[in-house]
């Protein structure tokens, strides 16, 4: 038999009020360990207080799973940074366009044409 799933907390909700919980588990452990000199109830209290750290580290790992949601657009600063990029690359650029122009229609270079005599021998082009 199928049970339909209840809706679940969105994960930094889950989180904060789980860290709210701790948070009051550990000030009512010291509270206890504070107004009181008797060892086992100082015992007890360390022990409430070990368990919420270990409780806090594996929300953390359990929230660490969740992916964090993608911005949609880039910042500002990023769309300056590339276009100052695109402005400093502009005449190399036009340079190495106007260069593979020219060299378009030279004979290629002798070790090319050697390795491409090596390809033919071996039947691969």
């Amino acid at each position: 038999m199928l049970f339909p799933m209840s809706p679940s907390p969105a994960p930094s909700a889950w989180c904060a009020d789980l860290q709210a919980k701790l948070m009051a588990a550990i000030d009512a452990a010291w509270a206890l360990a504070e107004a009181s000199d008797d060892p086992a109830v100082i015992a007890k209290a360390r022990d409430k207080a070990r368990l919420c750290g270990q409780l806090a580290a594996e929300a953390r790992k359990i929230a660490a799973l969740v992916p964090q949601p993608k911005p949609r657009q880039l910042p500002a600063m990023i769309h300056e940074a590339f276009d100052r990029l695109d402005a400093a690359t502009a005449p190399l650029v036009a340079k190495v366009a106007r260069q593979e122009a020219r060299d378009a229609g030279k004979p290629p270079a002798a070790q090319a044409l050697a390795m491409q005599a090596a390809l033919k021998k071996l039947k691969r082009r």
